[in-house]
């Protein structure tokens, strides 16, 4: 559904394993990425829909947060709004595609279940010995509002991107974009002129050699980084 877990397909996929006992995985937690990997943002109706279904299961909610932050900036709420208070149990809070390379943080809502990950971090050999290098990073991150700004900052420059290539002959979007990513289609006549002016960026399907009116799918991501002036760039060769 529009590349969002409904309640009711959650409900289909725990109840069918359930028929399949010792052939089948076992129930375990239930995970939802906000943002999605197509760019989608889940409402917090959305989000409160699945986590009463998991809780009515006996099952835990974990939260991929790799773009918790352009999430946020996306619906106007709070960390609390969107993890806790709707029944969230773990979150993985992402700095990697926020500025803070390599390193992400993991909140457990409740502390008691936080040995057991201790653990498991330990073995999983992700226990640094000079941990408080990454560290230094999340906490610079967190310092103000730097972690919002900085996710602001990206999704206004996808905005300005997606207006850029609405004006773009042939340009199609596979979903309406809703934070710092998107997944459409160009004709490859576009692609050439934007690879061979040295932008880099995902092409899903297909090579530069063909037909120049195919459509190739590809997927763009901004950072708070780029310039408008490479955005407004990008769009003008696009647009050929």
């Amino acid at each position: 559904q529009d590349d969002k877990m409904s309640a009711a397909e959650l409900r289909a996929a725990i109840d069918y394993e359930e028929t399949r006992g010792v052939h089948g995985p076992q129930r375990g937690p239930v995970s939802i990425t906000q943002v999605t990997e197509r760019g989608r943002v889940y409402t917090l109706d959305e989000l409160r829909a699945l986590t009463e279904l998991a809780h009515g299961y006996n099952l835990p909610v974990h939260m991929d947060g790799a773009r918790f932050a352009n999430a946020l900036v996306t619906l106007g709420c709070t960390p609390a709004e969107m993890t806790w208070k709707l029944g969230v149990d773990a979150l993985s809070f992402g700095g990697t595609k926020n500025g803070a390379p390599g390193v992400e943080a993991v909140i457990f809502f409740n502390p008691e279940k936080a040995w057991e990950f201790e653990l498991r971090r330990k073995r999983g050999a992700h226990l640094f010995s000079k941990h408080r290098y990454m560290a230094a990073q999340m906490n610079a991150l967190l310092t103000g509002d730097l972690w919002l700004s900085s996710a602001r900052r990206a999704n206004a420059n996808m905005a300005r991107l997606v207006a850029g290539l609405k004006t773009v002959p042939g340009m199609e979007f596979h979903f309406e974009p809703q934070a710092n990513i998107i997944f459409g289609a160009l004709p490859r006549a576009a692609h050439q002129r934007l690879h061979a002016a040295g932008a880099v960026y995902y092409l899903l399907e297909g090579g530069l050699d063909g037909d120049p009116e195919e459509a190739l799918p590809m997927r763009l991501v901004c950072d708070w980084s780029i310039s408008e002036e490479l955005i407004d760039q990008f769009v003008a060769l696009a647009r050929g």
